[in-house]
């Protein structure tokens, strides 16, 4: 791969309105993609004591069982798809995706038992798992080099508006969170923009027509390519670890801010009957507001340093804000000046992965391999979310000690980073 010269111009500059046209469309489907999400970490609380009846110990064993249901189906999710945007299309298995996890939040709403509920949240993760390894690819390839990390810094930051329109959609339907899962039929009404605006990469189709000159439309979305051949198998595990530190430390570290903000309130003599509303307002706005900057600054910060110092000063930050959001704060006041800057660095090196997977392989493999190393990293976090709860339900354990001793994951994701390639100003792997 050779790298080109230096461009001094604006990033955006001669940037076409198609370009712009696919990053808005990538943005919308991921928007809602972590509205299913989130919607769920929201509304679980009054949709399993519905379903269980009032039963609080088994409302908190289903509420892990089903987050690990959905990280399983985001991870299968994005391992099939991935591989048939890779074969058949970005543009088609986008649209697929989306219709899967569109349909199956809407007849969340008629679910009557604990056990449609875990189906349901498992076909919704798997469109959720492969709408993000599609709309990443197509950011990637659709957007010149000069403008690569700041577009797909762009296109991952949009989750920010799924977190708000979650929290949001929480407060508004209070107890009654099947109205919050009829929202998330919505995003079906995308399908309609994508077939009419939406064209296959040209870095796509022209693999398509060498493959065909070839004959080796075989290797088009190949898991034994990826995983066998020496060439991608390293940056492909090497991606995968690194995505299950982010996703680890975000489910055990970052999304703990609310019960940092419950134990803060609850500790300084806040009535109980207030703490809920104010952490969901503390985590869902101001903590994700921070957080939506720190995703739309990583894309700059990548583009002009490099992937790697980009991810290494971000996890190293990281680690040094965990201590301070644990221990500084000693007022509700004090936290919500202090979490943004948390959300910022704790949640801003996830925008790396939509720039830096899509970017570590070649065409024929790059929906593939992106999602490998994303969604596979989603199953490989599952032990770290176990061992959090685990850590965290012990009796002579705070939460703010767990949450500490949880961080130094940070470092770990600093050593893989370490020996991971460098992309900046390299045209995409043919």
């Amino acid at each position: 791969m050779s790298s080109p010269q230096t461009d001094t111009t604006r990033w955006y500059s001669g940037i076409s309105r198609y370009q712009w046209l696919v990053l808005i469309i990538a943005s919308a489907g991921w928007v809602f993609d972590v509205y299913e999400g989130q919607i769920f970490n929201i509304t679980r609380g009054d949709m399993l004591s519905e379903l269980l009846q009032g039963d609080q110990a088994a409302v908190k064993g289903w509420g892990d069982r089903f987050l690990a249901i959905f990280l399983l189906g985001g991870t299968v999710g994005g391992l099939v798809f991935g591989s048939l945007a890779d074969r058949y299309g970005r543009r088609p298995i986008l649209i697929v995706t989306i219709l899967l996890y569109s349909i199956f939040s809407g007849l969340t709403y008629f679910a009557n038992d604990i056990y449609q509920v875990g189906v349901l949240r498992f076909l919704v993760a798997l469109g959720i798992g492969g709408e993000w390894a599609v709309a990443a690819s197509m950011v990637a390839e659709v957007f010149p080099s000069k403008a690569r990390a700041q577009a797909a810094s762009i296109f991952h930051a949009s989750s920010i508006l799924g977190t708000w329109l979650a929290a949001l959609a929480g407060i508004l339907v209070a107890t009654q969170w099947r109205n919050a899962y009829l929202l998330g039929v919505l995003p079906a009404l995308l399908i309609v923009w994508v077939r009419a605006s939406v064209k296959e990469p040209e870095r796509w189709q022209q693999q398509v027509d060498q493959e065909a000159e070839q004959s080796n439309k075989h290797l088009a979305g190949s898991f034994r390519d990826l995983l066998l051949n020496p060439r991608w198998s390293g940056r492909a595990f090497g991606g995968l670890m690194l995505a299950a530190v982010g996703l680890g430390t975000f489910w055990s570290v970052t999304v703990a801010g609310q019960d940092l903000v419950k134990e803060l309130l609850l500790r300084t003599g806040t009535a109980a009957e207030d703490v809920g509303g104010m952490a969901k307002f503390a985590y869902g706005i101001v903590q994700a507001s921070g957080g939506g900057l720190g995703l739309l600054a990583f894309g700059p910060i990548a583009a002009r340093f490099g992937r790697k110092p980009a991810f290494v000063g971000f996890q190293l930050l990281a680690l040094l804000i965990v201590p301070v959001v644990c221990f500084v704060p000693q007022s509700y006041t004090q936290m919500l000046f202090i979490l943004p800057v948390f959300g910022f660095l704790t949640l801003g090196m996830h925008a790396g992965y939509a720039i830096y997977f899509p970017e570590l392989f070649p065409t024929h493999l790059r929906a593939t391999g992106a999602s490998f190393c994303f969604n596979g990293g989603r199953m490989l976090a599952v032990p770290v979310l176990l061992f959090s709860g685990w850590l965290k339900e012990q009796p002579d354990m705070q939460l703010r000690y767990a949450v500490l001793g949880l961080s130094t994951l940070f470092l770990v994701g600093v050593v893989i980073i370490l020996m991971m390639p460098e992309t900046r100003n390299q045209e995409l792997p043919e």
